[in-house]
């Protein structure tokens, strides 16, 4: 047991040695401490990963937990929003409009997101939220580890400074897949919310900022709307509550995030959103 325990310390040792260590090439932060997890995102060489204190004692051997602030690109099934557009708590939050892709994390009662499009099931958020992701060590560790023995540990020496790796940390990261970054989907038909009701809180959305009138067609019930990545309408805007100091045309076909309470059209499936703040994204 007490074998055990040097052990114990002497990998704890060896893994803070490498903290704050810049990465020596383009390293894949993985949602789990496994190879074959997905990958999050990638870091830069020469970025210096933020280490997870509070993980370092629990993370296995030859990774390390790091956090990664955002915002995150991902997706939620449209059935997994409130009314007033939140995240359900319990939801799972995916890197790709589809069942399978991996999950990102699960959606609490304190998350922030944007809607940012839709893809038929699916609403794409940009989500403001710390995640924990993995960093694999490759040979870095070992060579550290070595600088840092039970028997050093035990006499009370400070562990050996780790070497710089010869060889490569970990294998040259592919290219990843959609995570939500890839050419938008097919246009998707606008989400049911259900009535909305008076208690709709205001929220962000972004998009494009896109007019509704067209030459030779009926007037829309609004003039402006939003529109996602792939060009469909997802919102119409109630511009009335704003103060324009500038003609508001000036902001058409750009993108922009508006905060508004958002609701439904009676007897429809239109949502709108009342404006109180529009600016460029």
């Amino acid at each position: 047991m007490k074998t055990n325990l040097l052990r114990s310390l002497a990998l704890l040792a060896s893994t803070a040695a490498l903290v704050g260590a810049p990465l020596t090439e383009t390293t894949a932060v993985h949602t789990r401490a496994d190879a074959s997890s997905p990958a999050v995102t990638f870091l830069k060489a020469g970025t210096e990963p933020m280490p997870a204190a509070e993980l370092m004692g629990s993370t296995p051997a030859g990774w390390l937990a790091v956090e990664m602030p955002g915002p995150f690109e991902a997706y939620v099934l449209n059935k997994d929003l409130t009314k007033s557009l939140n995240l359900k708590p319990g939801a799972s939050i995916h890197l790709a409009p589809k069942a399978d892709a991996a999950v990102l994390t699960t959606a609490t009662k304190e998350d922030k997101a944007t809607i940012t499009g839709l893809q038929g099931r699916w609403t794409q958020i940009k989500l403001e939220k710390k995640i924990i992701g993995y960093i694999h060590l490759g040979g870095m560790l070992t060579t550290a580890a070595a600088g840092a023995s039970p028997s050093s540990i035990k006499s009370g020496a400070a562990p050996a400074a780790a070497t710089a790796p010869t060889g490569p940390m970990s294998p040259a990261p592919v290219s990843p897949a959609v995570y939500g970054v890839a050419s938008a989907g097919q246009p998707a038909p606008i989400i049911n919310l259900g009535d909305g009701g008076g208690s709709t809180l205001p929220r962000q959305f972004a998009g494009r900022f896109v007019s509704t009138r067209r030459p030779f067609s009926p007037r829309r019930p609004y003039d402006w709307a939003l529109a996602d990545a792939a060009g469909k309408r997802y919102a119409y805007l109630d511009v009335s509550k704003l103060l324009l100091t500038e003609q508001i045309e000036t902001y058409a076909n750009r993108e922009i995030v508006v905060f508004g309470a958002a609701k439904t059209e009676p007897g429809g499936k239109d949502i709108v959103v009342r404006v109180e703040t529009l600016q460029l994204k």
